[in-house]
């Protein structure tokens, strides 16, 4: 692999000059490239982060062959744009980062036994993977495979931490300033709370079905919503307007949670004779309606406050006093408002990162 024997040399030791990185992030509707910047005392700072999103039509999710297209039309748009923006050459870089999943293919592709497999859509990977290994080969810069829970493209030469630190919660800690936190990580694909105990970091709980942001993509598909910018920021904002909590199942095992029967009980919500799609109510002035805002309300209120009791949880286990929430559903205002609701009765805070870095 080109570069290989340059990657094996630490970079987490003092730099005589800084180190510049290209990340490329794939694994579902959003291509995005970053450039990081390690300079010589060891701070960090983002140059450049560029996305675009494969956005489908409401009521419809997003396929892996057409994902896989938007990210091979879209790459090297993206890329030159980041590269603008951080005022800097390719040539200048030392290092291209990529999103590494689990597709056989991609072993074909670049073979790197010391990264772990990760997660995310095949044929959308395949095409992060190509774009990288060609920009590799063609500018001889070496090529680091990166678990997508384990690390995101922004922190690969941060501080030194652990083998198998989640970088996503290292850029977490970078960002907002948190030291030992619990994190809850919740995104499209993830749902787990974890914490750092016994030199490594830790799932104390987790979905034991569907993730959390997999539950609201697909209720806001139900109830038509628009895929623009996503379904979950939809969801947020639908909820706001909602009047009315339904009983919802309330699923937590444990330090464990369960989504899937909550989704298929808020969808049969919509098949009740209640259900009002247009939010209005009937002819003959009936104020027992159900209107989509309620349904997004409950399904927020019942699902955030199990998140908060299974972090809680956690917070006591290891007697932390600080939550870090990460992923694309922990960008909900509402989440953090409920999070930071039980810390301030803990005496403690709760951090949280904002889209730019989802």
């Amino acid at each position: 692999m080109p570069g290989q024997s340059r990657r094996k040399a630490s970079l987490v030791a003092p730099a005589e000059r800084p180190f510049l990185a290209l990340g490329l992030e794939g694994s579902a509707n959003k291509f995005g490239a970053g450039v990081i910047k390690h300079s010589e005392d060891g701070t960090t700072s983002v140059l450049s982060n560029i996305r675009h999103t494969y956005i489908t039509p409401p009521g419809e999710g997003f396929q892996p062959r057409d994902t896989a297209l938007h990210h091979r039309e879209w790459a090297l748009k993206v890329i030159k744009q980041c590269l603008v923006q951080a005022g800097v050459s390719i040539h200048g870089l030392d290092c291209i980062c990529y999103t590494k999943g689990e597709s056989p293919i991609l072993y074909l592709l670049i073979s790197s036994s010391t990264v772990p497999k990760g997660p995310g859509m095949g044929a959308p990977l395949q095409s992060v993977a190509i774009v990288a290994r060609m920009l590799a080969l063609m500018f001889d810069k070496p090529l680091v495979g990166v678990n997508h829970c384990v690390g995101r493209m922004f922190l690969i030469f941060v501080v030194p931490k652990p083998n198998n630190c989640p970088t996503d919660i290292e850029m977490g800690r970078e960002i907002t300033g948190a030291q030992n936190p619990v994190v809850l990580y919740v995104s499209g694909g993830n749902t787990q709370v974890i914490a750092y105990s016994r030199q490594c970091y830790r799932i104390f709980g987790e979905t034991l079905d569907i993730a959390v942001g997999n539950c609201l993509d697909r209720f806001a598909r139900v109830i038509d919503l628009s895929n623009d910018p996503s379904p979950g920021y939809n969801i947020e904002q639908e909820a706001k307007r909602g009047k009315r909590l339904l009983p919802l199942p309330y699923a937590t095992k444990g330090m464990d949670v369960s989504l899937s029967g909550i989704l298929t009980s808020v969808e049969s919500y919509t098949m009740d004779k209640r259900f009002r799609r247009d939010g209005k109510p009937p002819e003959n002035d009936d104020d027992d309606i159900i209107t989509p805002a309620d349904l997004c309300f409950s399904l927020q209120e019942t699902v955030f406050a199990m998140l908060v009791e299974i972090t809680e949880r956690a917070m006591a286990h290891i007697g932390s006093k600080e939550v870090l929430i990460v992923g694309g559903v922990g960008c909900n205002e509402r989440l953090q408002d409920m999070m930071g609701i039980m810390a301030k009765e803990r005496g403690g805070q709760v951090f949280a990162t904002d889209e730019r870095y989802f």
